[in-house]
């Protein structure tokens, strides 16, 4: 589930697939939130604090030589860290190791207050910041928004590797956005007062299963559907995703306040994606120092579904950027 349909789309779509049969479900059993989530990928889990939010969780794998990195997952109704196990996986032990998760999502704190683009790029920035040294930094989808943003104010941040990236399309058109004028607040009150039953259909089975379906060629990970239900039955875990489904998590132009604007190396890994659109790709790789890898036969997923083409992308994009 690594983006979502535009706000009023995810709604009609949530309800027509899963109908009256899966909100019945979802008040027949709800399910009992747990206050402690399983660790999403092994390594040490930790903390730091930002000021006016509260806990931000990582996890740590200080083995191995080299440039640390750093890997930040997508945002949807079940996001966490779990989405780039695959990656975290694939290089511990080889080099240091951090996989942050955006506040109001996965182990971080799920306070009811109001998240926007600036707050999770402030616990990317504290991240490196903590670690006091230059970073690499793996973003998936809503997230390569975000790590932009982080790169622009935080020069610790050497190169990006953007994995199916939100924000590439054409200005209200392919790319997820606030719909309306003033930003989606509008929207967002309406799914705000309606918020624990919509959630509570969001998490099924279901429907966490049809939105990742979306993302994957294959067959869907199963282990990713797993964590995803868990996830979503923290205390507040409907806050933060509000905000996304209401389009205030999405720059309005990214391309244009963000991307173009980058001045350290970068690569794209894409192939097809159901959510997204890469319009405006060419521009961006017009750049110097922007370079785009096609992953075939992927869909938004492709490290869960070819790691091997993914890893061995980002190998010699690093191997040209040390």
């Amino acid at each position: 589930m690594s983006k979502l349909p535009r706000p009023l789309t995810l709604v009609l779509i949530a309800a027509t697939l899963l109908g009256a049969a899966a909100a019945a479900q979802a008040t027949r059993t709800p399910a009992a939130l747990s206050p402690t989530l399983s660790p999403a990928v092994s390594g040490e889990r930790r903390f730091l604090t930002l000021p006016g939010f509260g806990r931000v969780a990582y996890y740590a794998d200080l083995r191995g030589s080299g440039r640390p990195l750093v890997l930040t997952h997508s945002v949807n109704a079940a996001a966490s860290a779990y989405e780039m196990k695959p990656l975290w996986d694939a290089y511990a032990g080889t080099r240091p190791l951090y996989a942050l998760e955006w506040p109001g999502f996965g182990s971080s704190d799920r306070p009811d207050v109001r998240y926007t683009p600036e707050l999770m790029a402030q616990a990317l920035t504290a991240l490196v910041a903590e670690l006091g040294t230059e970073v690499d930094v793996v973003s998936l989808s809503l997230g390569s928004e975000f790590a932009a943003r982080a790169a622009l104010a935080e020069p610790r941040i050497r190169t990006l590797a953007l994995i199916s990236p939100s924000g590439l399309g054409e200005p209200r058109g392919g790319t997820q956005q606030a719909s309306e004028r003033d930003g989606g607040t509008r929207l967002y009150r309406t799914l705000n007062a309606v918020g624990t039953p919509l959630y509570a259909l969001l998490r099924t089975r279901p429907s966490i299963e049809y939105f990742l379906s979306r993302s994957f060629r294959g067959p869907v990970n199963e282990g990713l559907i797993t964590y995803a239900l868990e996830t979503t039955r923290q205390p507040g875990a409907k806050n933060a995703p509000l905000y996304f489904i209401s389009g205030q998590l999405f720059t309005p132009d990214a391309y244009r306040d963000l991307y173009s604007k980058l001045r350290i190396p970068v690569t794209v890994l894409y192939d097809r994606d159901a959510f997204v659109s890469f319009d405006r790709l060419p521009l961006f790789t017009a750049q110097p120092g922007v370079s785009a890898v096609r992953i075939e036969g992927t869909d938004g997923l492709p490290h869960f579904e070819k790691l091997p083409q993914v890893r061995a992308a980002l190998d010699a994009f690093w191997a040209a950027h040390r």
